[in-house]
């Protein structure tokens, strides 16, 4: 992923019961469990990659596995092994005090998610927990591969963009360059696809150097959909330029 040209890596923390997820990455995490992965395992591997690559590392997990390790000893973790960010769909900004206060401490970034059913006070209270970069949830539901960008989609990201400076990646449902064309062109900063690349990993076990090989291809496909759509966008709301 990262040769494809990926900016930042999302590495999972798998969990037994991923309440935000779809099937792609609900089977992924059960994989994950069943091979003897835990949250350690998941933070060596981070700092592992931090001696082969500079890119940011954004760990995704549920608050349970956090809890449960301890808030402190989490994120001194995190930092030792490299993390710049953690994404937890399941922890609301509203008890989030104390994890933002623990992350602040260690340097790491805390990113919450907005939907296109957050109301703008919410989300003004999200934007303003929130460091490195809003997620930005495309669409009702659980994560997984969708057919196309839904108008909702396009109307939330405008909506957001409004309200903070901060960047703003899309994600659930990405899984075409198309996809990924039509959201930076529509004014994201950057897109997100994890079950585009669990099914991936599902269709080709047993195969390693041909499941590396097409999810090579595929990001480097991504990439190529939001530096087209990037000049495109800067075109259109900078003639000058």
């Amino acid at each position: 992923m990262i040769e494809g040209g990926i900016d930042i890596l999302e590495l999972g923390i798998p969990f037994s019961d991923p309440i935000a997820d779809g099937p792609s990455i609900q089977a992924s995490s059960q994989r994950a469990l069943s091979g003897g992965t835990t949250p350690q395992t998941a933070l060596n591997m981070a700092r592992q990659l931090k001696t082969q690559t500079s890119i940011p590392i954004v760990i995704l997990t549920y608050y349970n596995i956090i809890y449960h390790m301890g808030l402190e000893q989490f994120f001194a973790k995190a930092r030792f092994s490299g993390v710049d960010g953690v994404v937890v769909p399941d922890l609301p900004v509203d008890e989030a005090d104390e994890y933002r206060a623990a992350a602040a401490k260690e340097k790491i970034d805390t990113i919450f998610l907005a939907t296109p059913a957050t109301p703008d006070p919410r989300l003004k209270k999200i934007i303003g927990c929130s460091s490195g970069f809003i997620y930005l949830v495309s669409v009702y539901g659980v994560t997984g591969a969708r057919s196309g960008v839904q108008s909702i989609t396009l109307e939330t990201l405008k909506r957001v963009k409004r309200l903070t400076d901060l960047p703003v990646a899309v994600g659930f449902g990405v899984s075409k360059p198309e996809h990924a064309e039509t959201l930076v062109s529509s004014g994201a900063d950057g897109v997100i696809a994890g079950s585009l690349f669990s099914d991936i990993i599902s269709s080709h076990l047993g195969n390693l150097e041909e499941t590396c090989s097409i999810i090579k291809q595929t990001a480097s496909g991504l990439k190529r959909a939001t530096k087209k759509a990037a000049i495109t966008h800067i075109g259109e709301t900078s003639p000058s330029r």
